[in-house]
């Protein structure tokens, strides 16, 4: 019973939208992505006792096709690969900050409108949340890109600051006092 009202009543809807007038179809909105070469395409990186690669990378921006307006702001997206050189020291991964830098050495600065997100998260590559003397841990990089810098040459690097605390890895033994005394029968 339950089953046939509820047909009925989409069934009465069909007839009652099919009856309205029809309106003219709206225009579709085309949007495609325009990418940007990025030289080089992967870079090796180094600061104290991290070093690794930032690899994969290209810019990318989404405009409407047939007007060339900005749907979507230009992002840099890439892997950050990073490892830890040291003998002897743990670190801990806080977060990277991307800055853009112009021919002048001054940051390229983001439009007033625009939120800009250059911060790099570092998460989930590990359990600890440590990188011990030789392992590596992998992030993927997803920034804004100041409108600005997307000019014919107005792009002179990419600064990136990494926060990391190190801490000494130590392994020590320890030595427990212990003796056994003679075993006894089970009662």
């Amino acid at each position: 019973m339950w089953k046939r009202a509820g047909l009925t009543v989409a069934a009465g809807l069909a007839v009652v939208t099919m009856g309205c007038a029809q309106r003219q179809p709206e225009a579709v909105m085309v949007v495609e992505d325009r990418v940007y070469a990025v030289t080089p395409a992967s870079i090796d990186v180094q600061t104290g006792i991290m070093k690794g690669q930032l690899t994969d990378m290209k810019v990318t921006e989404r405009v409407e096709k047939e007007s060339g307006k900005v749907v979507s702001p230009a992002k840099l997206s890439g892997k950050l690969m990073l490892t830890n050189s040291s003998a002897d020291q743990t670190v801990r991964l806080i977060e990277g900050q991307i800055r853009f830098v112009d021919g002048k050495g001054e940051p390229i600065k983001a439009e007033e409108k625009r939120i800009q997100s250059t911060t790099v998260k570092f998460s989930g590559y590990g359990a600890t949340e440590r990188l011990d003397p030789g392992q590596s841990a992998t992030q993927s990089v997803d920034v804004d890109v100041p409108a600005d810098a997307l000019k014919a040459n107005a792009l002179k690097e990419v600064q990136l600051d990494l926060v990391y605390l190190p801490s000494s890895f130590r392994q020590e033994r320890m030595r427990l006092p212990m003796t056994l005394g003679a075993a006894a029968a089970a009662p």
